[in-house]
């Protein structure tokens, strides 16, 4: 199962406890209304089981207040994941990823340098100049917008849009060389102990293969410096890095 399988199963399992919970809220909502049918509008309180009556009416509105909370928390939750478009170096198509990455910004790139040379153009009419920067793709509102001085007094594209994105293209190149990188590596495995260690490249982890579950104080050392339980892959991992490798290397000894 890839990152993107794992993704749309997590961000079911959140939608599935969004509805069970606002069913719930609905159900406490149903009755606290049936509960309070019993007590005309206006009626004082008449005793003590009067009381502890109406508290159980609030109580029950309470959870559904509860109830509804929880229902747009896990709704949230599974909006998050679904509108994620981060590339992580271990993804199974993280190369394709990056490259259509990659050409979107180039593709920007461009058009915002070739558009403000035809903006900052003396040698043609502002009709051409509109014509033309309909021609590079621009809508009708995208050209108008482009004539609108921002706050230095400049029209075009921000020169500060060009330089960020100049930037996020060499951080994406540096991305790309790196994943193709860990694709084309090999896994190192090896034993420390009883354990298990994988360096996993393609996946960019390290992985470490208990044979049973860890003591208390093991899990926490192994949270501490990074590494969580994959039930995916069965086994503890954090990202490959040198920070993880020293653990390991360090700590090998209490495995």
């Amino acid at each position: 199962m890839d990152r993107d399988e794992r993704n749309r199963v997590r961000a079911e399992r959140y939608r599935d406890l969004s509805e069970k919970s606002a069913e719930k809220a609905r159900n406490a909502y149903e009755r606290s209304t049936k509960m309070s049918e019993a007590i005309p509008f206006g009626q004082p309180v008449h005793g003590a089981a009067d009381r502890r009556y109406r508290e159980k009416i609030w109580n029950t509105m309470g959870q559904s207040v509860k109830h509804t909370e929880k229902s747009e928390y896990w709704a949230e939750k599974a909006s998050a994941v679904e509108n994620n478009t981060s590339i992580y170096l271990d993804d199974d198509n993280a190369v394709e990823k990056l490259e259509n990455k990659l050409k979107e910004l180039e593709r920007v790139q461009e058009l915002m340098k070739s558009a403000n040379k035809i903006i900052r153009s003396k040698k043609i009419t502002e009709l051409e100049k509109h014509e033309q920067l309909v021609g590079l793709g621009l809508t009708e509102s995208q050209v108008r917008k482009l004539f609108e001085p921002n706050c230095f007094g400049e029209i075009g594209f921000a020169s500060c849009s060009i330089t960020n994105n100049g930037a996020n293209i060499r951080r994406v190149k540096q991305q790309l060389e790196k994943a193709k990188t860990l694709k084309s590596m090999e896994n190192k495995e090896y034993c420390i102990g009883d354990v298990k260690v994988v360096e996993n490249y393609p996946e960019n982890r390290l992985q470490l293969f208990f044979d049973c579950k860890p003591d208390q104080s093991l899990r926490d050392e192994l949270k501490k410096h990074g590494f969580r339980w994959s039930r995916f892959n069965g086994c503890w991992q954090s990202y490959l890095n040198n920070s993880a490798k020293s653990f390991v290397k360090n700590y090998g000894e209490r495995f």
